[in-house]
C-alpha cells in the first residue's frame, strides 16, 4: 500500500466514525494531531519507549493521514517536493540547533 491509499483508508474511517459530522476548523484539527503527540511526549516520560507510547505515535501519524485525507493532499508528492527542497539547504539550516 503506498501512503495516499492510506490516507484514503484513514479519512473514511474519520469520516465513518463521526469525526467529520460538523465543520471543523483547520487549527482544531492540527491540535488534535498536536494532542497526540503531547500523549506520547506523556507516556515516553512515564513508560519509556512503550507499547502505548507506540500507540499515541501511530495516532498522531493517523490524525495527520485524516487531514491530509479532509483537504485532498497529494502527500506522496508534496513529501518528495520537500525532500528535493531540503537536500538543497545548508547544514542545520545554519541555526546552532
Amino acid at each position: 500500500m503506498n501512503l495516499n491509499s492510506y490516507v484514503k483508508k484513514a479519512h473514511k474511517v474519520a469520516v465513518d466514525h463521526g469525526w467529520w459530522d460538523s465543520n471543523r476548523s483547520t487549527a482544531e484539527v492540527i491540535m488534535m494531531i498536536v494532542t497526540e503527540l503531547a500523549e506520547a511526549v506523556q507516556e515516553y516520560r512515564t513508560n519509556g519507549n512503550s507499547d502505548k507510547f507506540r500507540e499515541e505515535i501511530a495516532d498522531t501519524f493517523i490524525r495527520l493521514c485524516d487531514m491530509v485525507g479532509a483537504y485532498d493532499i497529494d502527500i506522496e508528492k508534496e513529501i518528495m517536493k520537500k525532500h528535493e527542497y531540503n537536500k538543497t539547504r545548508p547544514y542545520k539550516h545554519g541555526k546552532r540547533f
